[in-house]
C-alpha cells in the first residue's frame, strides 16, 4: 500500500499522519511533545526523525517504504543548519528517497490555502507569516523567536501577562492584578517566575499562559483583555505585511489562538481589514498538518517546489532532478 507522511512539528506538539496516497484512507494521527531550544539550539532535526521512526514503527503491518515524505517544522529555517543531514537520515532510516523537509510557515501555508498562492500567517507559541507564489516570490514576516519578535503569538502573550502580573506585584500597577494571582497559580510564586529564563520549553510554557490570559479577557479583566486585542492586532499587521508585491492578495491565517476567547480574532481580522482592504482574507482550508501531507504528495510526484525557496529543502528525486 503507497502511503504518504506528514509530520507538523510546532513548539508546543508535534503531530504525525500515514495517509494512503490517494487519500481513501483516514490519516492515523501520533502526538507527540514539540521543540525544545536549548543551549545547543533546536531539537527539532532529532524530533522529527525520532517520530519517523516512531511512525513507521506503530505502522509496521505495512513493510514498505513511504511513497512521500513531508515535515515541517519550527525553528528549521532559522535554528537548524544541516538541511541535508536531516534528508538523509529521513531517507536512510525510511527506504524513501522521496523527503521535503520545511519551516512550518510553509506546511502552514501548504494547509490552510490548499496549495495555492498567496499569504499566510501561522499562530500558535510563535507567528510566522510566509506570501508566496511558489515560484521566486517568498516573503517571511516574524517568526524569529520570542525573545524579540513573534508578535501576537501564545508566547507573546503569556509574557506580556508576566510583566502585568510584576508590576501588580511590585505596587507599580494595579491592573495586572487578576493575570498576577493566574500566573501564580500556573508558575508559583512571583520570585520563583526566573526560572522560566533557563527551561528548554521557555517558550511553550509561556503560550501555556496564554490561555490563563486569553481566559481573564473573556470573563472581563480589562487588562487582560487590552493583551489579547494588541496580539490580535499585531497578527493582523504581520499578515498584512507579507502581501508584498508579487504575491495574490489572498491571505488566511491558522492556530490554535484563532480560537481564543477575548476578541484575538476579531483585532486580527479588524487590523488585517485596515492595512490590506482590497485583500481576500479567507478561512483556513486545512491546518498544517494536512500541509506537511500535501508536501509528502508533492515529493511522492517529483514536484516540491525549490525555485528559489529559502524555507524548503528536499532530497534531490522529491524535486524531480
Amino acid at each position: 500500500m503507497t502511503r504518504l507522511l506528514g509530520i507538523d512539528l510546532g513548539g508546543t506538539g508535534a503531530r504525525v499522519a500515514i495517509l494512503r496516497a490517494d487519500g481513501s484512507a483516514p490519516a492515523e494521527v501520533l502526538q507527540a511533545d514539540g521543540v525544545r531550544v536549548g543551549p545547543g539550539g533546536s531539537n527539532a532535526a532529532s524530533v522529527a526523525l525520532d517520530l519517523v521512526r516512531r511512525a513507521l514503527t506503530d505502522s509496521a503491518d505495512d513493510a514498505t517504504p513511504p511513497a512521500g515524505i513531508g515535515i515541517g517544522a519550527s525553528g528549521l529555517a532559522s535554528l537548524v543548519t544541516d538541511h541535508d543531514g536531516l534528508l538523509a537520515r529521513v531517507a536512510h532510516a525510511t527506504g524513501c528517497p522521496r523527503v521535503a523537509v520545511a519551516a512550518d510557515a510553509v506546511t502552514a501555508h501548504l494547509g490552510a490555502l490548499g496549495g495555492a498562492p498567496g499569504a499566510v500567517l501561522a499562530v500558535g507559541t510563535g507567528a510566522i507569516a510566509l506570501g508566496t507564489d511558489f515560484v521566486d516570490r517568498w516573503v517571511r514576516v516574524g517568526g524569529w523567536g520570542h525573545l524579540y519578535d513573534d508578535r501576537g503569538s501564545g508566547a507573546w502573550i503569556g509574557i506580556r501577562g508576566l510583566e502585568a502580573g510584576i508590576r501588580a506585584f511590585d505596587r507599580i500597577d494595579p491592573a495586572g492584578e487578576a493575570l498576577r494571582a493566574a500566573a501564580v497559580g500556573r508558575f508559583g510564586p512571583e520570585p520563583t517566575w526566573t526560572a522560566l529564563l533557563t527551561r528548554e520549553d521557555r517558550a511553550g510554557a509561556l503560550a501555556g499562559f496564554a490561555r490563563d490570559v486569553a481566559g481573564l479577557a473573556d470573563a472581563g479583566d480589562a487588562e487582560a483583555g487590552r493583551i489579547v486585542r494588541e496580539a490580535g492586532r499585531l497578527a493582523g499587521e504581520t499578515l498584512a505585511a507579507a502581501l508584498q508585491p508579487g504575491v495574490p492578495r489572498v491571505a488566511a491565517a491558522t492556530g490554535g489562538l484563532l480560537a481564543a476567547p477575548g476578541g484575538y480574532r476579531a483585532a486580527l481580522e479588524d487590523e488585517f481589514a485596515r492595512l490590506a482592504p482590497d485583500a481576500d482574507l479567507r478561512a483556513p482550508a486545512g491546518a498544517p498538518l494536512d500541509g506537511a501531507i500535501r508536501l509528502a504528495a508533492l515529493a511522492a510526484a517529483g514536484a516540491a517546489p525549490t525555485t528559489r525557496a529559502p524555507f524548503l529543502w528536499t532530497t534531490p528525486a522529491a524535486a524531480g532532478a
